[in-house]
């Protein structure tokens, strides 16, 4: 006879299983994990699969109903997203961990593991975890339609400028892309005088309006227009129009200051040269170095012109050059600039070589100029003042020439230029060799003017190689420690994150 072991039994504390017969610790439902995920899903309901939208224009994700929300790829926003989808179906359960499955970017799927628990037979307390899996799918949202419809626009901001030179609208596109103000535009259009911002709200055109404001001396002002109205609900329906007027003067100008703003500045000379506009405009004394700022309200109710336009710079070449270090300070003078040197030259125009026809003159470029050197200016003593200050000038106040800037060899300094910017995405008029001039010029504003740099990103060009300074014809350059890198990060189809993470 063969005798059969009996079965072991259960350790001290332990019960066997009523499906299986397996020892486990008891529980009210005396039975083992494995028999009651048999009999009992916690995750019943709950939807296993579902669909995420995102618009590729903007990269932002549907909230229904109808928001949409920008998220990077695996963020806590993008988590919140997800599970609101299945929020109502998680009300029976309770939430314990929720996390991302990663996903290559490209394949538009998101993968959600939680983890939930739930009370089950006589109240036992079961854990499962399990996938939710959602389909990325794309869809245009309103904004991005009415952008690429480019006629939809409910208000427009009009900045314009009455000058020839566009040197301030340059400028003034640097500052536009460092702050990032163009993002909200639906449209921008270049014109002859200026340039249209168009918007899909009023909120996004009043806040280029204060950005503006804050950046160039300019004035404004609003109207609207209106297009519908219900009665039902009595809801209008306007198309706000906001016209922002910058100051007709712009860097490099020689302007003729009223009477009475001359002396509230510190009795400074009439005649005046414009050595940069930002937020003020910044004057200098070519005679006595003294300074001046000029903000736009002052501006508008004191106007003055600029006497000459850019292309009647005129060539001189310097004959000799002494500095002047001890200029005594007149009654009630203001202050001076330390960046420049005061010094009077005697000088002579390029076209009059065959004669011995000179000029003298005070000019605040001392520092930079020396015998030989060519120099940019304006001739005032055979020309036709045509400006109502000027001309009730006494005409020995008026000097013979005005400096502006040393003249290097522009094609010298187009081929150097290891560096470039960023421009907007506009719709633009037929360009001009005139145009292509005017941006040259704003170029070597920004070399020779650290104080402008520095609100401009400047990008470096990796397809013109860095030149030793062995051949400098001392024209100023701007170093590669001013310089950022030009990223090119292609964006993915699920969020900027995914890019990312590939690199």
């Amino acid at each position: 006879m063969e005798y059969l072991p009996a079965p072991a039994a259960p350790a001290q504390g332990h019960i066997l299983c009523c499906q299986c017969g397996v020892p486990i610790p008891p529980n009210p439902a005396n039975m083992c994990v494995g028999c009651l995920r048999a009999q009992v899903d916690i995750t019943e309901g709950i939807p296993k699969q579902g669909t995420v939208h995102f618009c590729k224009q903007c990269e932002r994700y549907l909230q229904p109903p109808g928001t949409w929300i920008q998220c990077a790829l695996e963020s806590r926003e993008l988590l919140a997203l997800c599970l609101k989808k299945i929020k109502a179906s998680l009300s029976k359960v309770r939430l314990i961990d929720a996390g991302f499955i990663w996903t290559e970017p490209h394949s538009k799927r998101l993968k959600l593991k939680l983890t939930v628990q739930k009370e089950v037979i006589n109240g036992a307390v079961l854990q499962q975890v399990f996938v939710v899996e959602y389909v990325v799918q794309s869809q245009m949202c309103e904004d991005c339609h009415r952008v690429e419809a480019k006629d939809f626009w409910k208000a427009v901001v009009q900045v314009r400028q009455k000058t020839v030179h566009k040197k301030t609208f340059y400028y003034l596109e640097q500052l536009i892309l460092k702050h990032r103000l163009h993002q909200n535009t639906l449209r921008i259009k270049e014109i002859h005088d200026g340039l249209d911002f168009y918007y899909s709200s009023k909120q996004h055109a009043q806040k280029m309006v204060d950005f503006l404001q804050c950046t160039v001396p300019s004035r404004s002002k609003s109207s609207q227009r209106l297009i519908s109205h219900d009665i039902h609900s009595n809801v209008y329906n306007y198309k706000s129009t906001f016209s922002v007027e910058i100051v007709p003067i712009c860097k490099d100008n020689v302007v003729c200051l009223s009477p009475k703003l001359a002396q509230s500045l510190g009795n400074m000379s009439q005649i005046c040269v414009c050595i940069r506009v930002t937020s003020t405009i910044h004057l200098i004394d070519p005679r006595t170095l003294q300074i001046a700022e000029i903000d736009g309200s002052t501006y508008w109710r004191h106007p003055f012109h600029s006497l000459f336009q850019p292309k009647q710079l005129e060539e001189f070449i310097i004959m000799d050059i002494n500095r002047v270090h001890d200029k005594k300070k007149g009654a009630g003078a203001g202050a001076r600039s330390n960046k420049h040197t005061l010094a009077e030259a005697w000088v002579r125009k390029t076209s009059e070589l065959d004669t011995d026809h000179q000029y003298f003159c005070s000019t605040h470029l001392g520092h930079i100029l020396n015998p030989g050197d060519l120099v940019l200016g304006f001739d005032l003593a055979n020309c036709n003042l045509n400006d109502e200050f000027a001309n009730k000038m006494n005409p020995q106040h008026i000097p013979d020439v005005v400096l502006i800037k040393k003249s290097y060899d522009r094609s010298r300094r187009q081929r150097r230029r290891n560096w470039k910017l960023k421009e907007l995405e506009r719709d633009r008029e037929a360009t001009d060799t005139d145009d292509e001039r005017q941006y040259q010029d704003f170029l070597e504003d920004l070399e020779e003017d650290e104080t402008i740099r520095k609100n401009v990103n400047i990008y470096r060009n990796a397809d013109i190689p860095v030149e030793s300074d062995t051949d400098d014809d001392g024209a100023p350059r701007i170093s590669l420690a001013e310089m950022l890198e030009d990223l090119h990060i292609s964006q993915d189809a699920t969020g900027g994150e995914g890019a990312e993470m590939l690199t």
